[in-house]
């Protein structure tokens, strides 16, 4: 039924929404309170697409408290209440943000273009509140490599542990490979395995799950959701296979991680680290929150960065060891870098 109203999307809000803003007259006002996702993701990319063709953003209001504003309906995203007018012209839009309803609010007016890049095809909505979000974005943007300049991909773990239950392993052990969770991730590194923990550690081989593997290499992963109670919202860690059984030829990576790859091979230990420090990094994080406004990181969220050239990467892994230095260690390492 929404396919045939020209929508295409599976969410209640989202078609709710995209209907409404078919039924606007020519300068009529649009104004709804929505969790934050539809501002990334390939998932809503057809309702922004919709939205930002027949309106322009007015206003954008953010609460930062995923608890407090809704606190009633258990929210876990951020939320934000929009307007948008029927009309093709581009012009400012105020963006303001409080912690919750009857807080003190910050306010910003810029261009439309600040908020949603007139060549960006994913048509992704930052929201830059602060002077120091802006400075932010234009830093991010403004770096020069994507991740196939960089001769990168990024991937979704292939390893969907309830429809492989069968092959999972708590303990690993002859015919069986490393199988990779969050869980293992430690101090900017995987540790495996973890012996006594609710994951398992291992997958078992064999025709059915020879597609799930991947060679045993170094790769950097990310978490695909954070919690709240996270600093940074990208969290990433290198897997070395030094850490790893000699004789392990392949290894599984489940579905709730991202990997960074060199088009299926691995990539090299010290851009390996280096690439971990930059999307651990403060200015990684603050540049993410202006479009993510959920506890998902997905694989095209990541390949919208930009990146520092292979060199600044590697410069920035020649600094770190195991673990990996605090916060404050690794935001120093990135600036130098960046700078140098």
């Amino acid at each position: 039924m929404l396919r045939g109203a020209g929508l295409e999307t599976s969410n209640l809000y989202a078609a709710f929404v995209g209907l409404s803003v078919k039924l606007l007259e020519p300068g009529g006002e649009l104004v709804a309170i929505t969790p934050r996702s539809f501002c990334n993701g390939s998932y809503f990319k057809p309702f922004r697409h919709l939205l930002l063709r027949e309106t322009s953003l007015s206003q954008v209001h953010v609460f930062e408290s995923r608890k407090r504003a809704f606190s009633d309906d258990e929210v876990l995203q951020e939320n934000v209440i929009f307007c948008a007018v029927r009309s093709a012209l581009r012009g400012k839009v105020t963006v303001s943000t409080s912690s919750a309803p009857g807080a003190k609010v910050t306010r910003r007016v810029v261009p439309h273009e600040v908020v949603v890049m007139p060549d960006d095809p994913e048509a992704f909505i930052h929201l830059a509140v602060t002077a120091r979000d802006s400075e932010v974005a234009t830093r991010m943007q403004g770096l020069p490599c994507s991740l196939a300049d960089l001769g990168l991909r990024v991937s979704t773990g292939r390893v969907v542990d309830f429809r492989a239950r069968e092959f999972l392993r708590v303990d690993p052990g002859e015919g069986s490979v490393p199988l990779i969770y969050p869980t293992h991730f430690a101090k900017g590194f995987v540790e495996w395995p973890r012996l006594g923990g609710r994951k398992p550690n291992a997958l078992a081989k064999g025709e059915s799950t020879q597609n799930l593997m991947i060679p045993n290499a170094t790769y950097v992963l990310t978490k695909r959701f954070t919690s709240k109670e996270e600093r940074r919202r990208v969290v990433a860690v290198v897997c070395d296979p030094s850490w790893l059984p000699s004789d392990v030829e392949q290894v599984g990576i489940e579905n709730h991680v991202n990997y960074y790859h060199a088009e299926g091979a691995g990539l090299s230990n010290m851009l390996a680290k280096g690439l971990a420090v930059f999307l651990n990094s403060t200015l990684v994080d603050l540049f993410f929150r202006q479009f993510n406004g959920h506890t998902q990181v997905n694989a095209g969220d990541l390949r919208k960065l930009r990146y520092p050239q292979r060199d600044a990467l590697l410069s920035m892994g020649e600094k770190v060891g195991r673990p990996f230095p605090e916060q404050v260690c690794i935001d120093d390492i990135v600036e130098g870098a960046l700078h140098s």
